[in-house]
C-alpha cells in the first residue's frame, strides 16, 4: 500500500538532481510516494572520453584504460543478473520504472549557468542527489538549503564508486551498505545522517549490488529528506579508516571473479 505523504504548511518541495538509470529512478519513485513536491534535474550523461582523461590525470593511462575496460566487458553480463534484480525490486517493494507524473526538467551539468537558474526557479526547500556530477564549490554556494547525497557505500570506509564490491573484496562484508550523508566539497565526506547494511546474495555482482544498497535505502532517504524539512538534521562523525574507491580495473575484477566469485 503507497504511504502516507508527509504533509506540512511552508515550502517541501525536494529537488532531485541525477543523470538518470534505474537506481535513481528507484529513489525518485520513493520519494515522490512520501512527499507531493518532488521535481527532478536530469543531467546528461558525461562523455565517456572526458571520464577517461580524468581518470588518465589523477591515476594514470594503464588505470585508467583498465576501469574503461571493466565498465565496457561487464555490461554484456547484465543481461545474465536480469531475474535477481527482479528479485530485488520485488523484495523491497520498489519500482525502475519512471513515473511520468514526476516533473523532469533536462539540464547539461547542475554545475552550470542554467542549472543554477533552474535551481534559484524552483527554490527548493532539499536537494537530493544520486548519481550526478560532483557539485562545484560556487554551485555549492548557490544553493541555500540543505544538500543531500545518496552513496552506495558505507562512509568513510567506502568512498566514491562501487563501495559494496569493495567491501566484498576487502573480506568486510558487514560494511556492505549504504550511506545517506550531507554533501560538501569533498567525495563523500560531508556528515552522515543515516546508514544502512545489506547481505549481498551470490547470485548479486557489480550490476546488483548498487541496486540492491539502493532498494534497500529508500526509507533512510526519505527520514533524511523529513529531517531536513523538520530543520532537525543532525549528523555523526564516524571514526574508521577512510578512503576513496574507484572501479576495479580489467585484471583486477577478473581475478576477483574468477579466483573468489566476486564479480
Amino acid at each position: 500500500m503507497k504511504s502516507e505523504k508527509a504533509k506540512a504548511p511552508g515550502n517541501r518541495r525536494i529537488v532531485v538532481v541525477t543523470a538518470g538509470g534505474d537506481n535513481p529512478n528507484i529513489m525518485i519513485n520513493a520519494l515522490a510516494a512520501r512527499f507531493d513536491d518532488v521535481v527532478v534535474l536530469q543531467e546528461q550523461q558525461e562523455p565517456k572520453a572526458l571520464f577517461v582523461r580524468r581518470r588518465a590525470r589523477k591515476l594514470g593511462w594503464p588505470t585508467a584504460l583498465g576501469q574503461l575496460a571493466t565498465m565496457i566487458v561487464s555490461r554484456f553480463g547484465k543481461h545474465l543478473t536480469q531475474r535477481r534484480a527482479e528479485a530485488i525490486l520485488r523484495a523491497y517493494g520498489v519500482s525502475a520504472e519512471p513515473d511520468p507524473s514526476i516533473p523532469v526538467h533536462p539540464i547539461a551539468s547542475i554545475n552550470d549557468a542554467e542549472a543554477h537558474g533552474q535551481l534559484q526557479a524552483l527554490q527548493p526547500a532539499v536537494v537530493f542527489l544520486i548519481s550526478c556530477r560532483m557539485l562545484k564549490p560556487e554551485t555549492l554556494a548557490a544553493i541555500p538549503c540543505p544538500i543531500i547525497n545518496f552513496h552506495a557505500g558505507i562512509n568513510p570506509q567506502y568512498r566514491g564508486l562501487m563501495g559494496g564490491y569493495w567491501a566484498l573484496v576487502n573480506g568486510d562484508a558487514e560494511n556492505f551498505g549504504a550511506t545517506v550523508h550531507l554533501v560538501d566539497e569533498g567525495v563523500d565526506t560531508g556528515g552522515i545522517l543515516y546508514q544502512t547494511r545489506q547481505v549481498p546474495s551470490p547470485d548479486d555482482t557489480m550490476h546488483t549490488y548498487p541496486l540492491l544498497q539502493t532498494a534497500a535505502a529508500t526509507g533512510i532517504a526519505a527520514q533524511a529528506v523529513e529531517d531536513a524539512l523538520a530543520g532537525e538534521l543532525r549528523s555523526a562523525a564516524v571514526d574508521a579508516p577512510s578512503r576513496q574507491w574507484y572501479h576495479p580495473p580489467i585484471w583486477v575484477w577478473l581475478s576477483n571473479g574468477i579466483r573468489r566469485g566476486i564479480w
